[in-house]
């Protein structure tokens, strides 16, 4: 379905500014008048917020993950908009287009590096806030779901358990993830390894595109479809709701977490599971949570290795397949939970166990902290020694924290080009490298420098030419957009670690459907030359 270009223009009167945009207030003023200068818009007051808005920081902060990005020093947006409707985020493409002014999109403000919810290579610039888009339609019978931007991926697994005990839909660990911006950068969770990607479960898609027309899939067509299922968020258009296809589940699932310390044998059970973790069966994925912990002398830290595992079948089963294929992790029947599958969502996410599901419809999340993260995929097996030098690295840091996600089973069968993510075959696992602390801006530095060298010592034992990436853990270290003009050369310095060879083809599709590179950020794919 295509919604009518002239349609949009004969209910918004554009504004054109004699003079460069240059102040808030004119910014604000006529981003304003350009929405509402029409009633049929009916575009509520409080949909609109202003740096004057007793609203705004809260609004600002509300969905914002990393502390980083709203300290004082920050840029911050002259106006953010929460639209109501998708005509609504029409109208505001349209109005952001034609006075010129620079549009970051968020759905549910997750993003790493701040990029949905700051700009710092230009100014002035808006918001516009998704948050308010998430209505969820779950039809059972044809195993789908629409479900829009701005709706949580817990509230989408809620809504899905609602509906049927034996239906689930394969996405994040992360509960508050909004669904738009998640499926844009591929969206893996505990269940990749027997059903892929988010990314590879969408169907539909709906968009606003640069030239504010609302597009299906039949009307975008199949490059533009394919670029939007993982080639990162804010560079080809905004995604109104995504069509997913839900997957079968078993009516019962086990959970389980057994923790080794270094004293417990923890570095060579670790170099154990690299080995067998992507060869397991593909009902079982069990990621490794590794951080330093007190150890049993007192004032001294030792490093606890958390094997946290979802299984798609019971536990009987379960000790079976470890029994055979991991049997140095010990696992026993006491270690295993059976559980419905919308719980084990409240497992591995780390909720209390007495947690009812209704906490997914909760859609902001209370921990937010100062961060910065990286990110690594491995294709063998990490030596004892370098591990143990990893530890010492660790043990030198205050709050680190590195997660090892497995690959295999449905992530090696579906092709590298099939999405823009490229991170399939050969690839045994990835890492992601995290860095945590409280106190603002005064030891952020320290911090940074720390994960920089600790990911600088990880060089050696990952993947090379290119060092793969991924995009949801986006890593500013990696390169940026300079503003108003990026060289493809220079893009691809962090395009190639994300997308692999599939970057080329993502300019193409840019170059095609964006070629004034509207949608921009510092790391958004660039065309080939901005043309107006």
């Amino acid at each position: 379905m295509v919604f009518s270009i002239k349609h949009i223009f004969s209910l918004v009167s554009v504004l054109f500014l004699s003079a460069s945009l240059t102040t808030s207030v004119s910014v604000q003023e006529n981003f304003a008048k350009c929405l509402s200068v029409n009633s049929k818009l009916s575009i509520p007051i409080s949909t609109i917020y202003t740096n004057n808005s007793s609203s705004f920081t809260s609004i600002l902060q509300s969905s914002a993950q990393n502390l980083r990005y709203l300290v004082p020093s920050v840029p911050k947006p002259e106006i953010i908009f929460t639209p109501l409707t998708e005509f609504q985020v029409q109208a505001a493409v349209i109005c952001a287009r034609k006075l010129g002014i620079h549009v970051r999109v968020r759905s549910g403000g997750h993003d790493y590096e701040g990029v949905s919810y700051v700009s710092e290579i230009e100014s002035p610039f808006i918001i516009l806030d998704l948050a308010r888009l998430r209505s969820i339609s779950v039809d059972i019978r044809s195993s789908s779901a629409w479900v829009q931007a701005g709706a949580t991926i817990g509230e989408v697994y809620y809504r899905i358990a609602e509906k049927s005990k034996v239906h689930g839909f394969p996405a994040g660990l992360c509960t508050t993830l909004g669904i738009g911006g998640h499926i844009t950068g591929g969206a893996y969770g505990s269940m990749m390894r027997k059903f892929g990607l988010g990314a590879d479960n969408v169907i539909d898609a709906r968009i606003v595109d640069a030239n504010g027309r609302i597009l299906d899939r039949k009307a975008m067509g199949e490059d533009l479809f394919w670029a939007i299922r993982g080639g990162g968020g804010g560079s080809f258009g905004i995604i109104l709701s995504w069509k997913i296809k839900l997957v079968r589940v078993p009516a019962t699932v086990t959970v389980f977490t057994v923790t080794r310390t270094l004293e417990q044998g923890a570095t060579k059970l670790l170099y154990r599971w690299q080995q067998v973790a992507d060869k397991l069966d593909e009902n079982l994925f069990i990621r490794v949570l590794i951080q330093p912990v007190n150890g049993s002398q007192r004032g001294k830290r030792t490093i606890a290795t958390s094997y946290n595992a979802l299984f798609l079948g019971s536990a009987n089963r379960l000790l079976q397949v470890t029994k055979k294929s991991f049997p140095e992790l010990n696992l026993t029947g006491k270690d295993c939970i059976e559980t419905s599958w919308i719980k084990s969502v409240l497992y591995i996410t780390g909720f209390p166990s007495n947690t009812t599901p209704e906490v997914l419809l909760e859609a902001k999340s209370s921990r937010k902290v100062y961060f910065k993260a990286k990110s690594d995929f491995v294709q063998k097996p990490i030596p004892e020694t370098v591990l143990e030098g990893l530890w010492k690295r660790f043990l030198q840091e205050d709050n680190p924290l590195t997660i090892w996600n497995p690959y295999g089973g449905m992530m090696s069968k579906i092709s590298e080009s099939a999405t823009p993510f490229p991170h399939r075959k050969g690839t045994l696992f990835k890492i992601q490298y995290l860095t945590a602390w409280f106190d603002g801006n005064k030891n952020q530095q320290k911090h940074i420098n720390w994960i920089r060298k600790m990911y600088k010592y990880m060089g050696p034992y990952v993947s090379s030419s290119p060092r793969a990436a991924y995009v949801n853990y986006r890593d500013l270290d990696l390169g940026m957009n300079k503003k108003n003009h990026t060289s493809i050369n220079q893009a691809k310095m962090w395009g190639a670690k994300y997308y692999k060879d599939n970057f080329n083809r993502l300019v193409n599709v840019k170059t095609k459907f964006d070629p004034s590179n509207f949608f921009r950020h510092e790391q958004s794919i660039p065309p080939l030359s901005v043309k107006s």
